[in-house]
């Protein structure tokens, strides 16, 4: 059953008349090198960085603190009582635990952003394809999963070109 469908979809695709396949108007756009090539890549990232900053900065001056204390206990563990060291390195303990999740709530807000950011950037991309695709009178335009297109049929420069316009 499956050979008699891809046997009938050769056919049908055999029939087709070159005139109507020559008026077909097709273009095929690099996913990939849109997102990396496009401004607005760039802002979305320096936004990022810009809301991030001050967290990441908070939790390295947290790292640094937490190292120079490990760091005086070890000099200060021989002149120490024992009730005072392990005061202190139950204080260190939790200090780790509490950087642990610190880093961990921030690894996951960042996840989150960057993925926020990287939707607006594809509806954006996809809107402008389909303006482009529009107002050149394109019949199909493919975005990804293409494994070659020719040059005349690529429009990835065209689009990079809209995007940096807006």
């Amino acid at each position: 059953m499956k050979n008699i469908k891809i046997v009938g979809l050769i056919l049908a695709c055999l029939m087709v008349s070159p005139a109507f396949a020559e008026e077909m108007k097709i273009g095929v756009v690099n996913a990939s090198v849109v997102l990396d090539q496009s401004p607005q890549k760039e802002r979305a990232l320096a936004r990022l960085e810009k809301e991030f900053s001050t967290r990441s900065k908070s939790l390295e001056s947290k790292h640094k603190e937490l190292r120079a204390a490990q760091d005086k206990l070890n000099r200060d563990a021989a002149i120490l009582s024992t009730e005072e060291r392990q005061v202190q390195e139950r204080k260190i303990i939790n200090d780790q635990r509490e950087l642990k999740r610190l880093q961990d709530e921030y690894s996951e807000d960042l996840s989150i952003r960057r993925n926020e950011e990287l939707r607006k950037l594809e509806e954006e991309i996809a809107e402008t394809i389909v303006e482009l695709a529009k107002k050149e009178s394109y019949d199909l335009v493919l975005y990804q999963g293409v494994i070659f297109a020719s040059e005349k049929a690529d429009l990835t420069s065209k689009v990079l070109e809209k995007l940096k316009a807006k």
